[in-house]
Parts: C-alpha cells; sequence; structure tokens
C-alpha cells in the first residue's frame, strides 16, 4: 500500500456534475483522484497503473459496474472498491459486496460520510492484504526437505529465505535429529550457488588426525599413507556450500587453520607450502550451545564470532504441534511403499501415543520407529501395539536395572569380590551406604544397557541417551582404554 501521500483513486461516475461534487469533497484529502466517465475507460485506466482504491458507479452508459467489479477483484486483490448506487439498484450493491467491494454508500451522501467510508475500506484491505501474505507463508506445509507447518518452522524457513541469497556464515543448532544437514543443504539449493557442489564433513565422527586432510587434502608423501595428491573438502567445494557439522569437535588446533581459512579464503594442503584460493560459503552446525563451549575453552572465540553471523536453531521435535502426526505419516506412506505394505493411516490411540511422547532423538527416532512398524507388521491402520518401546504400548513397563551386555563393544568392570547382586543390595535404599564406583563404569553400564534395548542400533540408543553416536563411540572408546589399563595394572 502507498504511504498516504501517494494514494490514488479512480473515480468511475458517467454524471458530470457529481463527479465534480465527488472531487471536491476529497479536495482536502491526501489522495491523487482521476475521473472516468465509462467502464472501458476504467479499465484502461487500471492497465496503465494500479490504484489503491476505487469509487465505482454500478450504473454505467457501456457495461455494469459489476463486470468491473469482478475484474478488479481478479486482478488488482489490493485495490479497495467502494460502490456507490441509487436507492432502487441496493440488491445490487449486495450483490457487489459478495463480489469482494469493501464497501457500498446509497447516493445521496456527503462528504464526511465519503470520506469516512474511504479511510475505512483502505484500511480494511490493507490489513487483508497483510493476513492473505501471512496465511500465504503459513501454507508452507513443507519446505526444502522439511515437514512442518507449525510456527517454529516457519520461523526457520523465513530466515533460510532470507540468509540463501547472502555469502553470509550460518550457524545452525539444534539437538541431534532435528535436521541440521537439511536446512544446510536448504540454505545451499535456495542460494545463486544451486547447481555448484554441496560438501558436508562430520567433524565428530572422522578421526582427528585426519580432519585437516579431509578438509584442505594433502600431497604426495605428506604422511605416512600419502601416496598421491588428493584434494579436500575445500577445493571440491569451491564457489559453492562447505557445511562442518558437529564444529564444536573440531580440534583446537585445526580450529586455528579454519579461522585463517574464513578469513582469507586460502589454504594449504598439508605438506604444502603453496597458497590455494577457494570461493566458499560456509554452513556450520552442532547439538551442543555453542557459547557455551567457547566458556569451557573447548571452542575459540574468535571462530565462534566469525561463524556466528545468521544462527538459525532448529527447535526439537516435541516443540512442533502436529507436525509430529504430519511427519509420522509421510515416514508411512513412503516405507509402505519400499516395503510392498498395505499401510496407510494411523489409529486414535497410536497417534496419541506418537503426538505425546518426547522425541529425545527427534525426526531421526520417529523416522526409525515407523520404518521398525511397517518392516515387522502389516495392514492398512498402525495400532498402537505396534509401536516399539520406549513409544509403544510396552513404554509404560518398568525396566530393568542397567546391566552389562555380553554382546556390548565394552563390558564394564565390577569391583573385586563383589558380585552384582551383592553391590544392588548394598546400594538399595535403607540397606546401608551407597557404593561409590568410577563414573566411567557407570556411564558404560547406562550406555551399554541402551545398546541392548535397541538391538545394538547405536545410533538409536543415542538418541535415547541424548548425544550424538560420534560420542557414544568415543565414551565406549575412552572406557575400553580404562579397561584395559586397569587389567594392566592388576597383572
Amino acid at each position: 500500500m502507498a504511504s498516504p501521500a501517494t494514494q490514488r483513486l479512480l473515480l468511475v461516475e458517467d454524471d458530470p456534475p457529481l463527479a465534480r461534487v465527488y472531487q471536491e469533497y476529497l479536495k482536502g484529502e491526501p489522495f491523487e483522484v482521476v475521473h472516468v466517465d465509462t467502464g472501458k475507460q476504467a479499465l484502461a485506466a487500471f492497465a496503465d497503473g494500479g490504484f489503491d482504491g476505487v469509487i465505482l458507479d454500478v450504473q454505467l452508459p457501456d457495461m455494469s459496474g459489476l463486470d468491473i467489479l469482478k475484474q478488479i477483484s481478479a486482478e488488482h486483490c489490493r485495490t479497495a472498491v467502494v460502490v456507490i448506487t441509487a436507492h432502487g439498484s441496493i440488491n445490487m450493491a449486495v450483490d457487489a459486496m459478495r463480489e469482494g467491494a469493501a464497501d457500498f454508500l446509497m447516493k445521496p451522501f456527503n462528504a464526511e460520510r465519503l470520506i469516512f467510508t474511504l479511510r475505512n475500506a483502505l484500511e480494511r484491505q490493507e490489513l487483508k492484504a497483510v493476513v492473505q501474505t501471512l496465511k500465504k507463508d503459513f501454507a508452507r506445509e513443507t519446505y526444502c526437505g522439511f515437514i512442518g507447518k507449525s510456527l517454529p518452522m516457519q520461523s526457520v524457513y523465513r530466515i533460510i529465505d532470507s540468509a540463501a541469497p547472502s555469502k553470509a556464515t550460518v550457524f545452525v543448532t539444534g539437538e541431534s535429529g532435528t535436521g541440521k544437514e537439511v536446512c544446510a543443504e536448504a540454505l545451499h539449493n535456495q542460494s545463486p550457488r544451486k547447481g555448484r557442489p554441496f560438501l558436508a564433513l562430520n567433524c565428530g565422527a572422522i578421526p582427528q588426525e585426519l580432519m585437516e586432510s579431509e578438509i584442505f587434502g594433502h600431497v604426495k608423501g605428506a604422511f605416512t599413507g600419502a601416496h598421491a595428491n588428493r584434494d579436500g573438502a575445500a577445493t571440491l567445494a569451491d564457489g559453492g556450500t562447505l557445511f562442518l557439522d558437529e564444529i564444536c569437535e573440531m580440534d583446537m588446533a585445526l580450529q586455528v587453520k579454519l579461522l585463517r581459512f574464513i578469513q582469507t579464503g586460502g589454504f594449504q594442503k598439508v605438506g604444502s607450502s603453496t597458497v590455494e584460493k577457494v570461493d566458499v560459503r560456509f554452513v556450520c552446525a552442532t547439538n551442543k550451545d555453542p557459547w557455551e563451549e567457547v566458556e569451557n575453552g573447548n571452542f575459540r572465540e574468535d571462530l565462534y564470532f566469525r561463524l556466528h553471523v545468521i544462527p538459525v536453531h532448529l527447535p526439537p521435535l516435541r516443540d512442533r504441534g502436529d507436525d509430529i502426526l504430519d511427519i509420522a505419516s509421510t515416514f508411512l506412506t513412503e516405507f509402505a511403499q519400499e516395503e510392498g505394505k498395505g499401510f496407510q493411516t494411523f489409529d486414535d490411540g497410536a497417534a496419541e501415543l506418537l503426538a505425546n511422547f518426547a522425541w529425545p532423538g527427534n525426526v531421526r527416532q520417529l523416522q526409525n520407529v515407523i520404518r521398525n512398524v511397517v518392516v515387522l507388521h502389516d495392514g492398512e491402520i498402525v495400532t498402537a501395539d505396534m509401536l516399539p518401546p520406549p513409544v509403544g504400548s510396552q513404554a509404560g513397563v518398568a525396566k530393568a536395572p542397567p546391566r552389562a551386555s555380553s554382546a556390548s563393544p565394552v563390558a564394564p568392570m565390577e569391583p573385586a569380590g563383589e558380585t552384582p547382586a551383592g553391590r544392588d543390595a548394598a546400594s538399595a535404599p535403607g540397606n546401608g551406604p551407597v557404593e561409590i564406583r568410577p563414573l566411567w563404569q557407570v556411564e558404560m553400564e547406562l550406555i551399554n544397557e541402551a545398546i541392548r534395548q535397541c538391538d545394538g542400533n547405536v545410533s538409536r540408543a543415542a538418541a535415547m541417551l541424548e548425544l550424538s553416536p560420534s560420542t557414544v563411540y568415543r565414551r565406549l572408546r575412552e572406557a575400553e582404554e580404562k579397561a584395559e589399563g586397569g587389567s594392566d595394572a592388576a597383572e
């Protein structure tokens, strides 16, 4: 809508004396009034330029004002139309309101009535246009790989829309399984870099000693096993986007080199003294609080401020309301087709369980649950008893206390001279003081039990523990080293 000083009105009136009266009424108002006396001239005026409002007589010599109104409503939805009519055509005025007119005036009317009606019509039309824009925005049920129409996700979509065309670095945060890589791909695909490479590196899954080579590449002979020159992600992503997932897991020494790369656009391959230049847009992500990592000394403050230009926080699934069932239905349809099953929907019990579960593993956990249902069952409707624990009907059954599994990657150490039963008795409330053991042993028992309950699926176990899979693997490895160290000492 134009500002009040530039609001343009089209007066469509075939009676010249009345037209002059109406123009005189509006002389002191902030309107630019253009007068025409036929329907043909009115349509031609609209073709030449838009108007904020129209004062339209329904009785015209060459056509009905309703025909003009229909065309204005179809092609110029932001234009407010006030219909003027004589007493004998009141039914036509009602029809005009149904066709989209903002208001109508019955002849004769005074200046105050005309001005008041016009102001209200213009204000209502402006508000209507804003509401229509918001509705169009909120109507997005899917977006670049995301599924969901909740308000938190609409906010994410708008940030991506605004940030994608820029070269600014984006820092994506959110719990594990919320779709951080989907967000990075959306930023790339909505940007001018679409069609150029998109490279993703998980800083927590790649050993630290190999991470520098993965990012920058290496030359032949740079280290043991470097039998040939190799380009890294920085070179391969030239002209495109480099996504660094779990950025807070990166080694501090490598953070210094990454900072230099971001500042200058130049880097050196491992073992090379030649500086290469590339054009890369950076997107990074973490499931931790990055500023807390800075305060804890795990992440460089200068790198944080270099990367944390446009923050995007992905909401956990439990905060997305009806999106849970929308996503579940999409997965159900997709997996049923893949597996040749007939599932189509959820019954009320299953839907209630899905909607009310906390989903610590977020969308990834929901995906696994629906896949489990489709693979292990058949039918057209998913019932509550088909959902696996901890979501399904067995979710409320008391679980056994954590214990080591023979199939677990690491067997927890037992203190010498004690049995598990004796320890449990000593630790039980009312049976004496609680036994204090190394925290890593207690932690390993819990991790092993989670892996056992998930049938060896570490990713699902990590989701239950609200950890990333890379963290679970790392702690398993650390526990194994401690266990071996303890055995060596005993020998």
